[in-house]
């Protein structure tokens, strides 16, 4: 049996969860499509906060390789654990998703 909805939103990233969540607050019943096993569409999952999330660890490893010793900190050797840096990416990845997640069950969509 096919299900009636009012609104189906197509792909669940920073514009898709918005709207789905707005559309179920306004109480309609809304479907949202995402190719995807998590939330959050390309930005979330594989594109901007990924990419964000790495571009910090390379500041933050630049700044304590070059710049805090004109700050008067010395730390010594600065090594790149890159492995810990992907999983630190991960982690925040899987942090922005589930929160996603915890939006879409708050407003009782199905996700």
């Amino acid at each position: 049996m096919a299900e009636n909805f009012d609104v189906i939103v197509i792909g669940s990233g920073p514009g898709g969860y918005v709207c789905a969540i707005r559309a179920a607050q306004l109480g309609l019943k809304v479907a949202c499509v995402e190719k995807r096993a998590t939330l959050g569409g390309t930005c979330l999952n594989i594109g901007c906060i990924p990419s964000k999330a790495l571009l910090q660890s390379s500041e933050n490893f630049h700044q304590a390789s070059e710049s805090f010793k004109d700050h008067g900190i010395e730390i010594g050797e600065v090594r790149l654990d890159l492995a810990r840096m992907q999983a630190r990416k991960g982690e925040v990845v899987t942090a922005n998703t589930k929160g996603v997640e915890f939006l879409f069950k708050k407003t009782k969509l199905p996700g």
